[in-house]
């Protein structure tokens, strides 16, 4: 589908303005961020590129698209007329999927004509705002979890088809094992999970002989649903008559149940001691209804005995905080080939925007490897950290640190030039991996559910006189 038209309408206005003012060449820089991670985390987690770079790859006004906009008796002549031809010209720099991404640090950045920047602001923020909601959720599920596998479960709870399919994907990257979601794993090679319903139990006379069939025809992969009735009374004692029946005798020790109802904990305790002393040791014990990390934690707390989780709505949606809240803005234009800095100025202090053409440098300690601080930087600086860099908080000045023996590395990356794509997005798993990498090296202090520790992201000297001087300039 071409989502060329997934704009505010207010981007198509802006549009037209700009070239009857004979802006439309004039080169803008337009930064992405977020001000406040979800859930009160410390960090977010980076995702959705991919189906960003296919976006800006397909951006074309088709026939039916421009006579709309005709209709609307809103647009002049040359402005239809320049959409007809209409090519992305744009650089854009993006951190790449799988980051772990801070507090108003630019994660997307686009350089290119005004016109264009402006144009593609609608379809920047849905795509990274919801893969990176849920790959952040996803990963606070499976932090909680402790190792403990969890699936995604949640596609019929999602926001709409695309909230299915690519939450699968971001939850994927946030590291579940798989998704309930088919398509996904067709489209991305998320692995498809899943057994069965309770309408099948319903579908047969009895809870035994629905047990029984399904084992049948599943032996290999033989995990039974043991709450459609009662799990202790019905349940486990059907779902080991069926065991011993049907796999014993074939020498299959790989089986499970899933109990999705009722008290986790003292269910899950119960049934493992069932199927242990009916001496099905290695059966697995899955659980489902309603989880979250919260939830997950508490459970596990009190000794449920689980070996995997399915998750659904609660992930799939976000539930606990459902909006990604990542904007689009302005922060410097050219003319004549000097970048002039713009600066949004609000008595929401958190809004205040932070000017310029801006570069992200992550520092490593070389000692531990672990993250230490992000530094935004004008574009053309560069961190020597050969030597020692004094780093302090943008907010209270007097905070000050000297970093030795670090590590600085740039964080965004080149994903278009001029238009022209010349990035190669690594497949589904490298994300997954990369990203459990990376987030290693963040100190479990800043990955705390409650009250995080609080990461630096810092200026340099240069970048923040830059701001000050705006701000002093317009008396504030």
């Amino acid at each position: 589908m071409n989502y060329t038209m997934l704009t505010d309408f207010y981007e198509i206005t802006m549009s037209n303005g700009y070239l009857k003012g004979g802006m439309k060449d004039r080169i803008a820089y337009f930064d992405m961020y977020f001000r406040q991670a979800p859930d009160g985390a410390g960090f977010a987690i980076m995702a959705g590129v991919k189906q960003l770079i296919e976006y800006l790859s397909q951006l074309r006004f088709s026939e039916d698209d421009i006579e709309f906009l005709r209709q609307k008796q809103l647009f002049c002549d040359e402005f239809l007329e320049y959409l007809k031809t209409f090519k992305f010209e744009c650089d854009v720099w993006s951190i790449p999927e799988g980051t772990p991404i801070f507090p108003n640090e630019p994660i997307v950045t686009v350089r290119g004509p005004i016109i264009q920047a402006q144009f593609v602001e609608t379809m920047i923020l849905l795509t990274i705002n919801h893969q990176s909601l849920i790959a952040t959720k996803s990963n606070r599920i499976v932090r909680a979890a402790g190792g403990i596998p969890v699936m995604e479960f949640g596609s019929r709870r999602a926001q709409g088809y695309d909230g299915a399919i690519y939450g699968a994907r971001a939850a994927y990257i946030g590291g579940v094992e798989g998704t309930a979601c088919t398509i996904s794993d067709q489209m991305f090679g998320v692995p498809a999970l899943g057994t069965m319903a309770h309408s099948w139990i319903q579908s047969f006379t009895t809870e035994y002989e629905a047990f029984k069939v399904y084992a049948e025809c599943y032996p290999e992969n033989c995990t039974l649903l043991v709450d459609t009735y009662n799990v202790l009374k019905s349940g486990i004692p059907n779902a080991i008559r069926v065991f011993n029946e049907v796999l014993k005798p074939r020498g299959i020790k790989k089986c499970g149940v899933r109990i999705d109802s009722g008290d986790i904990t003292y269910l899950s305790k119960k049934a493992r001691k069932m199927l242990d002393d009916a001496g099905w040791t290695e059966a697995q014990v899955c659980v489902s209804n309603s989880l979250d990390e919260y939830i997950i934690r508490d459970i596990l707390q009190q000794g449920a005995k689980i070996d995997s989780f399915g998750v659904g709505e609660r992930l799939i949606t976000s539930k606990s905080e459902p909006v990604f809240g990542g904007v689009y803005k302005l922060v410097a234009v050219e003319d004549e080939g000097s970048i002039i800095p713009k600066i949004k100025i609000s008595e929401n202090v958190q809004k205040i925007t932070t000017p310029y053409f801006k570069k992200v440098i992550r520092l490593y300690s070389r000692e531990t490897g672990m993250a230490i601080a992000d530094v935004l930087t004008t574009y053309d600086e560069v961190i020597d950290d050969s030597k020692p860099y004094e780093i302090f908080d943008p907010q209270n000045t007097w905070k000050r640190k000297v970093v030795t023996d670090f590590k600085a590395v740039e964080l965004q990356v080149p994903i278009f030039k001029k238009g022209e794509l010349v990035y190669k997005s690594p497949d589904l798993e490298q994300i997954r991996e990369y990203s459990a990498s990376e987030l290693a090296l963040i100190w479990d202090e800043v990955k705390r559910f409650e009250n995080p520790h609080s990461y630096y992201v810092d200026m340099s000297q240069k970048l923040w006189d830059i701001r000050y001087d705006l701000l002093k300039s317009y008396n504030v």
